[in-house]
């Protein structure tokens, strides 16, 4: 089911014990210079706001403010065995607690890449690690029923007392762990046109990042909406489409991400003309953007701006 992948080094790091405080400052900054994203947005509020919309506000709010946990349980495992190499691969069930999850949304991984992920997290929080252990490799007996029974629980304990460290799961190595191979495996498909499967794959990932949310910061999401976006479209699945992009365009608006900005405005436009919808003020706003950008940002479509990424 699932081929080796050989490690991949994390390609950025976000701040971690200030990150819950950072967004708040981050609101309407650029998140490179720290200036404030000044490209007018047309004017929404509390008054164009239907009862049905508040209520649903209050709602999600309500939701937000629940104690929201994530769980991990590492279920089952299987040996896979190739021409030169034999190894183990555990899966991983990731749970958000605090409200009903129903989606069973699970990864796999060997032990080599717990191994990479805990080097990564030590070259950070050395200090804050020095209690928790990852299991140690086996020499002999790795491949015995019990003993990739017991590795198995000990990986699930081990995941759960990393979470429990607040600069762990605010750091932006925590959801990589998760999701870097899914990822470059969705990319790769894309590029070489395999929509339907980049499309299983980014909504996976999609979903898992949306587990691990409330740590992140909602830039997180932003990349795989786009890549969603875009296979959605080139599927001809076009209100699918507009409703990623429409997902991806708050954060990217917020934390003034001006490369995605005009790309996913200009999609979001185009689909918008094809399915009927009201498009007048996005394509106002892409216009007002294009012409303070003008020559500072590239004209790259959304499509030339995802395949990009994880090369």
């Amino acid at each position: 089911m699932m081929a080796e992948s050989q490690p991949v080094g994390a390609t950025s790091q976000w701040g971690t014990e200030g990150l819950a405080e950072m967004e708040t400052a981050a609101q309407q900054s650029d998140p490179h210079t720290g200036k404030p994203d000044e490209t007018p947005v047309p004017e929404s509020g509390p008054s164009c706001l239907t009862t049905k919309e508040l209520q649903q506000n209050l709602r999600a709010v309500k939701q937000r403010n629940r104690s929201v946990r994530l769980l991990f349980e590492i279920p089952s495992s299987r040996i896979i065995e190739q021409v030169f190499s034999k190894y183990v691969v555990y899966q991983i069930v990731v749970i958000r607690s605090g409200s009903y999850d129903c989606r069973r949304v699970s990864i796999e991984r060997r032990y080599s890449d717990f191994a990479n992920f805990h080097q990564k997290l030590l070259e950070e929080f050395n200090e804050e690690l020095e209690e928790i252990i990852l299991p140690r490799k086996l020499l002999t007996g790795n491949f015995s029923a019990d003993s990739i029974s017991e590795r198995r629980l000990a990986l699930q304990d081990y995941l759960a007392k990393l979470y429990a460290v607040r600069c762990v799961r605010y750091s932006r190595v925590f959801p990589e762990f998760f999701t870097e191979q899914e990822q470059r495996r969705a990319y790769s498909l894309l590029r070489a046109g395999q929509f339907k499967l980049a499309l299983e794959l980014l909504q996976t990932i999609l979903e898992l990042q949306e587990k691990l949310a409330p740590w992140q910061s909602p830039v997180l999401l932003v990349p795989t909406l786009s890549a969603l976006a875009v296979c959605h479209r080139d599927l001809e699945q076009p209100e699918e489409a507009f409703t990623a992009a429409q997902k991806a365009l708050p954060p990217v608006r917020r934390y003034g991400l001006k490369c995605y900005r005009a790309p996913l405005l200009e999609l979001t436009v185009d689909l918008g003309y094809q399915l009927g919808r009201p498009v007048s003020q996005l394509q106002e706003e892409l216009t007002v953007f294009r012409d303070a950008e003008r020559g500072l940002v590239s004209s790259r479509s959304l499509k030339e701006l995802v395949v990009q990424e994880f090369i």
